[in-house]
């Protein structure tokens, strides 16, 4: 009876917190929140009114002085303060009524800065974590992923979220090479609102741009078209103007976004110890994160690189499950940039 209710009094949580979206894993109960990284503030108070999913509802409904941010920028701090608020509002929710302040994991992009990885463990801290230890997404979405990556065997993952891809070819518990570019989902949605403006001259948001990678977007093989209305505003004219846009347009108008990700798949490819490319060209790479479930995105990989490309069971949560995973060894584990703990070697 006491070691439950001591179980219940110290929950420790897993957060991938993404440029697009957050989630919250909490141990012994799974993923217990996923929302939009979003929140509101009124700007002549600094005050937060709304986070996450209530602050994206009302994205482009509010009046002049009410504001919604992204706070994460590329997988990185980009206001401080916000971001503190929006990591107590999450972490309360996933706390409960627990008495402890939780110990939290959180997910970082490969090759973060030793200032960016400060900035992070300090608004958590600030925001009521009682110890906090980071994981490169890569390793997380690998373990979340199940590969074992203990081994000496390769593995290989391509983590693509809202504001960074990360590469990486992991063996023995750590990563040998990987490669962490601000290029991700978000750089898809830009780069189609980009393309109808300069094709159809018209101005549609960035929610309308991810419907249409969501709905249509293809970037291999064309064989049967789809199409999808399109409303906007007209840039000549200022009134509203609807365009029919296909499945064919998209491979085109994500072209600059998705070369940067190919080329650092290839650079990793390259560069990879011989004995583990061996391997890895055998049994392929995992793709994770929302951006990778771009349609045909694993063909195209597969087709530019030689090397079998193949979507991950659940590739938006590989990384906050993979994070999970860690959370029964924290006792052993120093803050900061986790290891794999030898128990899982």
């Amino acid at each position: 009876m006491f070691e439950n209710l001591k179980r219940d009094l110290k929950r420790d949580i897993a957060i991938d917190f993404g440029t697009a979206t957050v989630l919250v894993y909490v141990e012994g109960k799974d993923i217990v929140l996923k929302e939009p990284s979003v929140v509101a503030v009124d700007m002549s108070t600094d005050r937060v009114v709304k986070v996450g999913r209530d602050a994206m509802e009302i994205q482009g409904r509010t009046p002049e002085h009410i504001e919604t941010i992204r706070p994460m920028k590329n997988g990185s701090i980009s206001q401080y303060e916000v971001t503190l608020q929006m990591l107590k509002y999450f972490i309360r929710r996933a706390s409960g009524k627990t008495w402890i302040p939780p110990r939290v994991m959180i997910t970082v992009p490969s090759g973060i800065s030793e200032v960016e990885m400060l900035a992070v463990m300090e608004a958590s801290r600030e925001a009521g974590a009682r110890r906090t230890y980071l994981i490169e997404e890569a390793k997380a979405a690998a373990l979340g992923a199940n590969l074992d990556i203990s081994s000496a065997e390769g593995s290989m993952i391509v983590n693509i979220g809202g504001g960074v891809t990360d590469v990486a070819v992991l063996s023995m518990g750590g990563i040998v090479v990987s490669d962490s570019i601000k290029v991700g989902g978000d750089r898809f949605d830009e780069a189609i609102v980009s393309y109808i403006r300069r094709r159809y001259g018209i101005l549609i948001g960035e929610r309308t741009a991810e419907d249409i990678k969501i709905r249509i977007g293809e970037v291999f093989e064309h064989q049967k078209p789809l199409y999808m209305r399109v409303s906007g505003r007209s840039l000549s004219e200022g009134t509203p103007k609807e365009v029919v846009v296909s499945s064919k347009e998209t491979i085109e108008a994500v072209s600059e976004p998705l070369t940067a990700i190919l080329d650092s798949i290839c650079m990793i490819i390259e560069t990879m110890p011989q004995e583990l490319f061996a391997e890895i060209s055998q049994k392929g790479m995992i793709l994770t994160g929302g951006g990778s479930m771009l349609h045909g995105l694993d063909k195209l990989i597969t087709h530019v690189t030689g090397v079998p490309a193949r979507l991950a069971k659940r590739p938006i949560t590989s990384a906050v499950l993979g994070a999970g995973k860690l959370l029964p060894y924290l006792d052993r584990m120093p803050e900061g940039l986790v290891s794999l703990p030898a128990k899982m070697r």
